[in-house]
């Protein structure tokens, strides 16, 4: 995907530069019937540009009929009830980010787990009472099968008390993965809005590894940790020592082959989870994925489609 959201061509020049910047960045989140403060959309355009010519750029469009700005809140859709429905979510996800805090510092406790960051829609500030606790989890090199079958086997307990939802470790990559191969806005976003909790050195070479992503969100900085790490366990580090050697390797690829076995058979059986999406696990030796409903590639084409009428539409201004 080039830098700009909209292409310029056939777009009238009123309408072009950061306007369509602006409208690019809406569409987006659009999708997911997400309206944006104005800082905001300067935060997430593909370009950089001051505070007066955005305010400038926003008045036009809106005065265009292209935008449409409700209690704070600038949306393609001239719907009031996305405000609410918005500041509903960012209060929920004030209190779960607390206890998503507690989880993920617990987790970046066990053996082999180098960081742990807040992912989804809850380290964008948002979540329901329906909502999941998702994590974004780094291992050590040529471990991740380990960390990530001893983690999946603790969660097995979790739904004896129907917390299972608050621990949803969804994408996983070991110290040989951190560049990220799929270079696109969806994951660009997902990168610059992951919420560190444990593990700062290891998330801090995971952003400089993808600094890709400032070619599409320049104005966008990586996510800090605020509260610092705590000292490591000695379980953690006895269990480590016990399967660094050729005995840990051979588990560690073991481990690998079945998961990927029982993940097939999974697919073939048209397995489906809670929400009724058809379960995917993206696997390889030194990444894990969850990709239920092939969700990237359905908003990534529900994103191209919202363009294309976006473009459709200025050309008639």
């Amino acid at each position: 995907m080039s830098r700009s959201a909209l292409h310029t061509k056939g777009i009238p020049p009123e309408i072009a530069g950061s306007k369509q910047s602006i409208l690019g960045t809406l569409a987006y989140y659009d999708i997911f019937h997400y309206p944006l403060t104005a800082a905001e959309i300067g935060q997430f355009m593909d370009r950089v540009t001051d505070d007066r010519d955005l305010q400038e750029d926003l008045s036009a469009l809106k005065e265009q009929g292209l935008i449409f700005f409700h209690h704070g809140f600038y949306s393609l859709q001239d719907n009031p009830l996305l405000s609410h429905r918005r500041r509903q979510g960012n209060q929920y996800a004030e209190k779960l980010l607390i206890k998503a805090g507690r989880i993920g510092r617990f987790l970046g406790r066990f053996p082999f787990v180098r960081a742990v960051g807040i992912s989804g829609s809850l380290s964008k500030n948002y979540a329901d009472e329906k909502a999941d606790i998702d994590f974004f989890i780094i291992t050590k090199a040529n471990r991740l099968w380990i960390a990530r079958s001893l983690m999946h086997l603790y969660k097995k307990f979790t739904f004896l008390f129907g917390k299972q939802h608050f621990y949803c470790m969804n994408y996983y990559v070991d110290e040989k993965a951190l560049l990220l191969e799929d270079k696109n806005i969806f994951t660009a976003i997902e990168i610059k809005t992951l919420l560190p909790v444990s593990g700062e050195k290891s998330m801090q070479k995971f952003f400089q590894t993808n600094r890709w992503t400032d070619q599409l969100l320049p104005a966008c900085p990586f996510r800090e940790q605020f509260r610092k790490d705590g000292r490591g366990s000695r379980i953690k580090k006895m269990t480590e020592w016990i399967f660094m050697g050729k005995a840990g390797s051979w588990l560690e690829n073991w481990l690998f082959r079945i998961t990927q076995r029982r993940w097939k058979r999974k697919e073939e059986k048209g397995r489906r989870n809670k929400k009724g999406q058809p379960m995917e696990l993206i696997t390889g030796k030194h990444f894990a994925r969850s990709n239920p409903g092939a969700f990237q590639e359905k908003v990534l084409a529900m994103y191209e489609q919202k363009l294309t009428k976006l473009k459709n539409l200025v050309q008639q201004f």
